[in-house]
Parts: C-alpha cells; sequence; structure tokens
C-alpha cells in the first residue's frame, strides 16, 4: 500500500491567473483554473475556483474507456444519465442528480474526456448555500491547460497517479 498525501496545495501560477502549480508529497503538477482565477467568495457560473480547505468525497469514472484508477476514495462509474445540478432554486443544488436528456445539469458523461476520472470534492456541501458553486471537481485537463469553469483540471496521467495518493483525509487547500 502506497503512502497517501495529507495535504495537497493549489497555488496559482505566477503570471497566469488561469493556471496553477500543484504541490503534492515531492510532486509539482501543472494545472488549470477557472477563467476567472482563484477567488474566496465563489459564486455560481462566475468561473472562479473556490479558495478555501477541501477533502475529496469520491472519484467519478468512465468505466467504458478506462480501466479503474487505483486510490481509496469511493468509486463510482459514471452512466449515461448521472449530472449534477446547478440550479441555485432546486432542492438538489450541488448534488449529483439522474438528467434525462435535453434537461439542464453539467453532464458526467461527456465525449471529450475531460470527465473520464472526476475527484468530487466538498466545497459548499455541508451546508449547502444556494449561489455559492456547484460542480466544483478536480478532472482531466484540455490540451494547453485551458481554463476551466471553476474547478482544478490537470493532464490525466497526473490526475491517474494523484488518485492513488488520495484519502477521504486528505486537504487541498487552495490558495488566493
Amino acid at each position: 500500500m502506497q503512502l497517501t498525501f495529507a495535504i495537497i496545495d493549489v497555488r496559482r501560477r505566477p503570471g497566469n491567473r488561469r493556471q496553477c502549480l500543484i504541490a503534492a508529497g515531492p510532486w509539482r503538477i501543472r494545472g488549470a483554473l477557472g477563467r476567472s482565477g482563484i477567488k474566496a467568495n465563489k459564486r455560481e457560473g462566475d468561473g472562479a475556483t473556490p479558495s478555501g480547505c477541501f477533502h475529496p468525497r469520491r472519484l467519478w469514472w468512465r468505466l467504458d474507456r478506462l480501466t479503474r484508477p487505483a486510490t481509496s476514495l469511493s468509486v463510482r462509474s459514471i452512466g449515461p444519465m448521472d449530472g449534477w445540478c446547478e440550479n441555485p432554486t432546486e432542492r438538489r443544488y450541488n448534488c449529483a442528480i439522474k438528467l434525462s436528456p435535453g434537461q439542464p445539469g453539467d453532464r458526467l458523461r461527456r465525449a471529450d474526456g475531460l470527465y473520464d476520472m472526476v475527484i468530487e470534492i466538498d466545497h459548499n456541501t455541508r451546508p449547502r448555500t444556494a449561489g455559492r458553486g456547484s460542480a466544483i471537481f478536480i478532472h482531466v485537463a484540455r490540451p494547453g491547460l485551458m481554463p476551466t469553469a471553476g474547478c482544478i483540471a490537470m493532464p490525466a496521467k497526473a490526475l491517474r497517479l494523484l488518485l492513488a495518493r488520495l484519502s477521504p483525509r486528505t486537504k487541498i487547500r487552495i490558495h488566493c
């Protein structure tokens, strides 16, 4: 069994508010942030990555595309109707939901591969506050580390290696 990381630090990359440096034990990983950078006062739809201290809750992964990644996190495969509620007026705001075709929400099954591995973190969960941000994940980055809508993203190979060292007790500290 591999040792798990107690703390992962995420900081804005100097000179580029849309990218980050992720420090995990001896590893340094370049990643992407939300298009608005990191903000302490996260709001739904602002394109910002929230600052704070969070924990990983669960890994969602595409069983039809990848072998199951090694991790001590709870794991759930992504089905065709899996999604995330981003509507602050809904009772299930910032929760996993089932989405029928054409229904609005963040679909976890995507053609572009960005959500082939998704780490759900506990941002805005206890308590859930309407409008404070939803669907904040760590997921696979676009080529060139293009910005996200508020998540943290990194290359798939780095994400797979990181997953093997995460536990539900790992602290993910995102610094402004």
